[in-house]
């Protein structure tokens, strides 16, 4: 939860709420979410799960850092691409999609269940959203032009 309320303490303080405000949606959602884990105590390891989406954004940051330096090496850029689609599918898209498997199958849709459950929902169309920008940025740039400037992955990243 720390982590997600720096981040949206970091974009207001800089003034990038307007253009940022679906960061601030998707950290609020986080930030709720994991308050309420802790203060329950229930849920706990799904917490834990959803927390493995951190180690895509080491791919995501290195795709951003190639784009930006303008370093001649296509090669290692490629390369990152595809690293980066695993890492994207292994550990945003897979945890994300059994804990929604899981929560759907055996916790109630009331109370605290139902909470977690609409907050799942909506996470679930943010990171297939920043999926498909993921897969226009880089792997059908024709079909990019239409959405350029947006984001990858709901940290910041830009495209082109």
């Amino acid at each position: 939860a720390g982590y997600f309320i720096h981040d949206s303490l970091d974009i207001i303080v800089n003034h990038q709420s307007r253009s940022s405000w679906e960061y601030l949606v998707h950290h609020a959602m986080a930030i709720s979410a994991f308050v309420s884990l802790i203060i329950t105590g229930r849920f706990l390891v799904a917490a834990m799960l959803l927390l493995l989406v951190e180690v895509s954004n080491i791919f995501l940051t290195a795709r951003m850092l190639l784009k930006m330096s303008n370093v001649p090496s296509a090669a290692l850029y490629e390369l990152n691409k595809y690293v980066n689609l695993v890492m994207y599918f292994a550990f945003r898209l897979a945890p994300q999609a059994y804990l929604t498997w899981y929560f759907l199958r055996h916790v109630e849709v009331q109370g605290q269940g139902a909470f977690l459950m609409a907050n799942l929902l909506l996470l679930d169309a943010m990171i297939l959203m920043y999926f498909s920008r993921l897969l226009r940025s880089d792997f059908f740039p024709s079909l990019h032009k239409a959405s350029a400037g947006r984001d990858v992955d709901g940290e910041k990243f830009l495209i082109d």
